[in-house]
């Protein structure tokens, strides 16, 4: 069985040499910045993709004469240019999170808010490593304060995203609260209701049945209505009546 050993694509005019090379895998991996005889080699991820768990490699090789070499040529303007995706991706979604009307919308910002702070974070601590070997790069050392702007802006995204969402959860389990309030106040008076009338209703079933009944009741029809309303109320009286509290 022979295996056949795997390495990343650089692209062709990169001349690095073989102590930088062999600290490369099959994989670009994280972010970070890669020294060897007296070269970097910088590996960037381009704006991650919501829901996607691969990221694309860029590629920005410093030789050991201090020339920055990148995809497109001579240079590390790639650098600033991904970090304006990485901006432009962030306030996208936070004018989205203004307009968005469901937890759906919202969820979906958290899935790409959280790869964007992380992968900003990571472009922030490669950044550093550069300048660890090259202190007086002021270019680098400008991305590098660029690159802190967007991870606050992606904390923040992600902060206010959760917030929102948490903000939505608890707005909705007031409104469910004051709701079953209500409905529990209306069935109380409707319990209280029927209750009044409970008395009349006994009676009159009472009074209804179809048996002889003495002739000095017969024509008390009145008396027996008043009645059963004022055992009725004085039954209300006492179900509504709120109980003493001990000391």
């Amino acid at each position: 069985m022979v295996i056949v050993e795997e390495s990343v694509k650089l692209p062709g005019h990169f001349k690095i040499e073989r102590e930088l090379r062999e600290q490369l895998s099959g994989r670009a991996g994280h972010q970070r910045c890669i020294e060897g005889n007296g070269e970097l080699l910088l590996i960037l991820h381009e704006v991650p993709k919501a829901g996607v768990p691969e990221r694309e490699a860029l590629y920005f090789w410093k030789d050991y004469e201090g020339r920055w070499m990148q995809k497109d040529g001579p240079g590390v303007s790639g650098v600033g240019d991904l970090l304006e995706r990485y901006a432009r991706a962030i306030d996208i979604h936070e004018a989205n999170i203004d307009e968005a009307d469901t937890a759906a919308e919202i969820f979906g910002i958290l899935k790409h808010s959280g790869p964007l702070a992380r992968s900003t974070r990571n472009i922030v601590i490669a950044l550093e490593q550069v300048l660890l070997g090259e202190p007086d790069d002021r270019e680098i050392r400008s991305y590098r304060d660029r690159a802190r702007e967007i991870e606050r802006a992606a904390d923040l995204l992600n902060s206010d995203a959760r917030l929102t969402l948490e903000f939505w959860r608890a707005e909705r389990a007031e409104e469910q609260a004051d709701s079953a309030e209500r409905l529990g106040k209306i069935a109380y008076r409707l319990n209280l209701l029927a209750g009044f009338f409970l008395p009349l209703v006994a009676f009159a079933g009472l009074f209804g049945m179809n048996v002889r009944l003495p002739q000095f009741i017969q024509p008390m029809f009145w008396g027996i209505f008043f009645g059963g309303l004022i055992v009725g109320g004085l039954l209300l009286w006492f179900v509504s009546r709120e109980p003493k509290q001990s000391d």
